[in-house]
C-alpha cells in the first residue's frame, strides 16, 4: 500500500474510508522502511495510519550507533516535547478525511513504546494505546525537566485501554518491571492486558534486525494487537 509523506511524517490510508487511525510512534532510529511496511500491514486490515516523526520539534535526531548510544540518547530526550508532537499528529490525523472522527489509538515500538505509555496518560483524543517493549522506567538522576516523570507513572492518568507487548528475556526492560506495569494496568478502569513473550528479547517484531527478530512470537503479538485494536476503535 503506497505510503505518503506528510509534515508530521508518512501516512498510510486504506482505498476505502473513512476508517479509524492510528499514531504509529518509531523507535529512536526514527522513520524507517520497517515503520512503513508496519504501516501497510495495518492499512491492510482497516487502519489509517500516521507514522510521525517523534523529532519533528526537538531538533534533535541524536548521533549513535549501537544500543548503548541510542539509550544515552533516550536519556537526555524531552518528554515533554515529544508527547506534544505525538499530540499534533493524533489532532492532525483526526482531522484527516481518512479518518473523519473516527476512534485514534497509538501504536510505539521500543523508544516509541515508552512513548506510547506517556501518551496513553498524558494525550486526548485516544481510544486506545499499545506498546511494543516500551520503556517502562526512567534511571535515577536524569534531567527532571526533560523526565518530568516515568512511563509507568504516567499510567496514574490512563485515559484509554492499554496494550503491552513484551519479551522475557529483553536486556534493555527487566521483567519485574513489566510485572509492575500489568499490575499498574490491573487497578485501572480502562482495562488492557501485557504479554510476555518467552524466547523473545528487544525489538523482537523488527524482523529488519535478524539477530532478534522472533517471527513465532511476532506473529502472536500480531495475533493479539489487531483484535486489540478493532475491539477499541471499532
Amino acid at each position: 500500500m503506497p505510503i505518503e509523506t506528510h509534515s508530521f511524517g508518512q501516512l498510510v490510508v486504506p482505498e476505502d474510508g473513512p476508517n479509524p487511525g492510528i499514531v504509529l510512534i518509531p523507535d529512536v532510529w526514527g522513520l524507517s522502511d520497517h515503520y512503513a511496511q508496519v504501516a501497510g500491514r495495518l492499512a491492510e486490515v482497516g487502519f489509517a495510519v500516521l507514522v510521525v516523526d517523534p523529532y519533528r520539534k526537538t531538533g534533535d535526531r541524536g548521533e549513535f550507533s549501537d544500543p548503548a548510544g541510542a539509550m544515552a540518547f533516550i536519556r537526555q530526550l524531552s518528554d515533554p516535547l515529544v508527547i506534544e508532537t505525538i499530540q499534533e499528529g493524533i489532532d492532525a490525523l483526526a482531522a484527516h478525511p481518512a479518518v473523519a472522527g473516527r476512534k485514534l489509538g497509538v501504536v510505539g515500538f521500543c523508544m516509541g513504546g515508552m512513548y506510547a505509555l506517556h501518551a496513553a496518560g498524558s494525550c486526548s483524543g485516544l481510544s486506545a494505546a499499545v506498546a511494543f517493549y516500551g520503556m517502562i522506567r526512567n534511571e535515577a538522576g536524569l534531567d527532571p525537566e526533560k523526565k518530568p516523570r516515568a512511563p509507568i507513572d504516567a499510567l496514574a492518568d490512563l485515559s484509554c485501554p492499554l496494550l503491552g507487548l513484551y519479551g522475557e528475556e529483553d536486556a534493555l526492560i527487566p521483567v519485574q518491571d513489566v510485572r509492575d506495569l500489568e499490575a499498574a494496568l490491573s487497578g485501572s478502569s480502562h482495562g488492557g492486558a501485557v504479554h510476555i513473550y518467552p524466547g523473545a528479547g528487544h525489538a523482537f517484531f523488527n524482523d529488519t534486525r535478524e539477530q532478534l527478530y522472533r517471527p513465532q512470537q511476532a506473529a502472536e503479538a500480531w495475533s493479539e494487537l489487531v483484535p486489540f485494536l478493532r475491539e477499541c476503535l471499532g
